[in-house]
């Protein structure tokens, strides 16, 4: 696999239907129609995070990712094990995050077609979904190679019409009518910009992806770190033109206050009031067949990692059960979709802004020291790939990691150090019952 086929894998991964459900949420923390701060400031982190990835990768090759990068990076200092069991923990919380914020995206965007959605219906579709996709795998599952692959197709046909229709109709004048606060750098425009920011990470993430394919790629050390900064440029150019031109057709007061606002921009598109429906229709359609597809493989990949890390060990026993019949990890596939069940009840924006500080408190900033770690500590590791201008770009990672996660939603910062806690607490009672179990046999 070359630089094209690699920067395409990155490309596949990252585009989604983010944007359509962070745009009005990230609007509303601006407090204005200037969000491209926050798509640059996420496009420098991307940069600068995926190079820490790319020298992990390039070390420890192969599948365990940031599993097995925290382990072998503090092994050094006796905390491998935890490290390595908290990032099996984030997963039972970041994997129910992420099914419930498709979930509720779902339920958003039905509200296009089913006008007069109650609240507790809108919580109860949200719901339905979740169960839904779980109920759906299980069974023995196949390729879902395909499924991908179509998945892409409609998500880059969403992207597309949006950019094409919005380059013949909207008003750069409106698109860049940015208040005077925009053009102060204060506290209060860097407050904006980090909490906005979050939410732009949510739609850049996949930047990553290519390192774990390493293996098959030609001239990995010089492959991967180029893909990944390939891929992010284009996402961004993608993301960032979508966004001028959605801004450039609907005022940015109504779109910080919609929760459809793909449907209604296509719709806005026309000039006959039911033509522009049955349009938004169509795009409420397609966006509707991504989220649930996307519901489907989330979770689909989400259940093996704690069955993966129990049976080798690393995590609760229970965990590594199967179905008797059908031999799939039951125990995790349940697990995630009950979580994610209450979590459908808070709205989108929320629900992506404690994935990202959820994952940053328990493995992103731990990740952007491991890199520094493993390069001093662990000789015995071949390491064929140093990233550009070591070790700044992990320095720059993890101050922009610290910076949005501090800016973020308050009840986010709780809520994520509350869950590191219960990590710690929860590895000790395993080592508790490692010990047991060592004693007894």
């Amino acid at each position: 696999m070359g630089l094209l086929q690699a920067t395409a894998t990155n490309v596949i991964s990252m585009v989604g239907v983010g944007p359509f459900l962070a745009i009005p949420f990230m609007v509303a923390a601006m407090d204005g129609p200037h969000l491209i701060y926050a798509w640059i400031a996420g496009l420098i982190l991307a940069l600068a995070d995926g190079l820490v990835y790319a020298q992990l990768g390039a070390a420890l090759p192969g599948s365990g990712g940031g599993y097995l990068y925290l382990r072998e990076a503090f092994q050094p200092f006796g905390l491998g094990r935890l490290m390595a069991f908290l990032f099996i923990f984030q997963t039972i919380l970041v994997a129910p995050l992420s099914v419930a914020g498709g979930a509720v995206g779902f339920a958003d965007y039905l509200r296009f077609v089913w006008t007069d959605m109650s609240p507790v219906m809108h919580n109860a579709v949200a719901a339905a979904a979740c169960l839904v996709s779980t109920a759906l795998l299980w069974r023995k599952t196949a390729e879902v190679g395909r499924l991908a692959v179509v998945m892409l197709v409609v998500v880059l046909v969403t992207v597309g019409w949006v950019i094409v229709a919005g380059l013949f109709s909207f008003s750069p004048a409106q698109a860049f009518d940015f208040p005077a606060k925009a053009f102060t750098l204060d506290r209060d425009l860097l407050l904006s910009v980090g909490a906005a920011s979050v939410l732009a990470m949510y739609s850049y993430g996949g930047y990553n992806t290519v390192c774990s394919i390493g293996d098959e790629i030609k001239d990995p050390t010089r492959t991967i770190p180029r893909s990944i900064v390939l891929s992010t440029f284009l996402v961004a150019a993608l993301y960032i033109l979508m966004t001028i031109v959605i801004l450039g057709m609907i005022p940015w007061q109504e779109v910080r206050d919609s929760r459809t606002v793909a449907s209604l921009f296509i719709a806005r598109t026309f000039t006959d009031p039911a033509t522009g429906r049955i349009a938004g229709i169509v795009m409420t359609a397609l966006i509707l067949f991504v989220t649930a597809a996307s519901l489907y493989a989330t979770i689909l990949g989400y259940s093996r990692v704690p069955y993966a890390a129990a049976r080798d060990g690393d995590f609760f026993k229970a965990f590594a059960r199967v179905h008797p019949t059908k031999h799939f990890p039951d125990l995790s596939l349940a697990t995630i979709a009950i979580v994610s069940i209450p979590f459908c009840f808070f709205s989108i924006g929320q629900l992506m802004s404690w994935l990202i500080q959820v994952q940053i408190l328990l493995r992103f900033i731990w990740q952007c020291a491991a890199v520094i770690l493993l390069h001093r500590y662990r000789k015995d590791i071949p390491q064929p790939f140093t990233m550009w201008l070591y070790p700044w770009p992990a320095v720059l990672s993890g101050a922009l990691w610290l910076f949005i996660f501090f800016t973020g939603p308050w009840e986010g910062i709780a809520f994520s150090f509350a869950f590191l806690f219960a990590g710690v607490a929860a590895y000790a009672l395993f080592r508790k019952n490692v010990v047991q179990t060592a004693g007894v046999s």
